[in-house]
């Protein structure tokens, strides 16, 4: 869990000046809980003492320990895949990499499962299902694949859905079209793109609703997105794993697909006579 995490699930056994503590600590984290104690507490409005007995009550030895765990998630986020790689390397255990890659994706697949709201993932497949709303989906560098994947699927079973160009300097033109209670998919992981932030913040001052795709971390366009799924990615690798990302995405695409049944089955018939009349398969003899 990170420390959001463990605020978050304390947060309803909290006095009213932690819970003032622990909004203002949220608000802008982790860096807000990255200055001084006396720092913090001023941020807060609260008192010295009021933060040192809110992170013993959540489990932390103290201050330190406190912000030793944020300093620890700030640097995992802002890793490069060097670095990742010389971590993992560190600590790999004598087995061969098949295994070890396998434990980590599917400790990943258990985490993240384990924080996936039924009704965040129910509320975004209503989103992207309600075809009175244009769908747009947009990746980042790498999650650009996640995003082609979604959008190739999302575009058989329903009308107006659009994949933004991988170049920002396009998506104003992309926004033009956009109107309150569009939607749109975003993929963000860890270095997140400050442009995809920016793009993102524009939507929703637009009145788009946001269903981001991020890590265990979060992106900073989380505290935008009406739902964000927070999938854990980590693997014995310089690069992070898409694994449970995908999984999530297929179980997303099917919960979809089967809200409108009868259009989408309509919609695949229609595109397999096309396909049929293009010859775009080989038959067999």
């Amino acid at each position: 869990m990170t420390v959001s995490d463990v605020i978050n699930a304390h947060y309803d056994a909290l006095t009213r000046a932690e819970k003032q503590l622990a909004a203002s600590l949220l608000d802008n984290y982790p860096v807000s809980g990255l200055g001084s104690i006396t720092t913090v507490a001023e941020n807060a409005g609260v008192s010295t003492p009021t933060v040192a007995r809110m992170v013993q009550k959540l489990g932390f030895r103290g201050f330190p320990d406190f912000q030793a765990h944020l300093h620890h998630e700030l640097e995992a986020t802002l890793s490069n895949p060097i670095a990742k790689h010389d971590r993992w390397a560190a600590n790999a255990p004598g087995t061969h990499i098949l295994n070890r890659f396998a434990d980590a994706i599917m400790g990943n697949l258990r985490h993240t499962l384990s924080q996936v709201e039924i009704e965040d993932f129910d509320g975004a497949a209503a989103l992207i299902a309600d075809r009175k709303r244009n769908v747009y989906v947009v990746g980042g560098r790498i999650t650009k694949a996640l995003a082609d994947y979604l959008f190739t699927h999302l575009q058989v079973i329903r009308p107006n859905v659009t994949q933004l160009a991988s170049n920002p300097s396009a998506w104003p033109h992309y926004v033009l079209n956009m109107k309150a209670g569009d939607v749109i998919v975003i993929f963000d992981i860890r270095r997140y793109e400050q442009e995809m932030e920016t793009f993102a913040r524009i939507a929703r001052d637009r009145g788009v609703e946001i269903v981001l795709f991020t890590d265990q971390w979060a992106s900073p366009i989380a505290k935008l997105a009406a739902r964000v799924f927070r999938i854990h990615i980590e693997a014995p690798s310089a690069w992070d794993s898409s694994v449970v990302t995908l999984f999530v995405v297929e179980a997303l695409i099917e919960a979809v697909q089967s809200a409108n049944w009868t259009e989408t089955r309509e919609r695949m018939k229609s595109l397999e006579e096309l396909f049929e009349a293009s010859r775009l398969f080989r038959k067999p003899k």
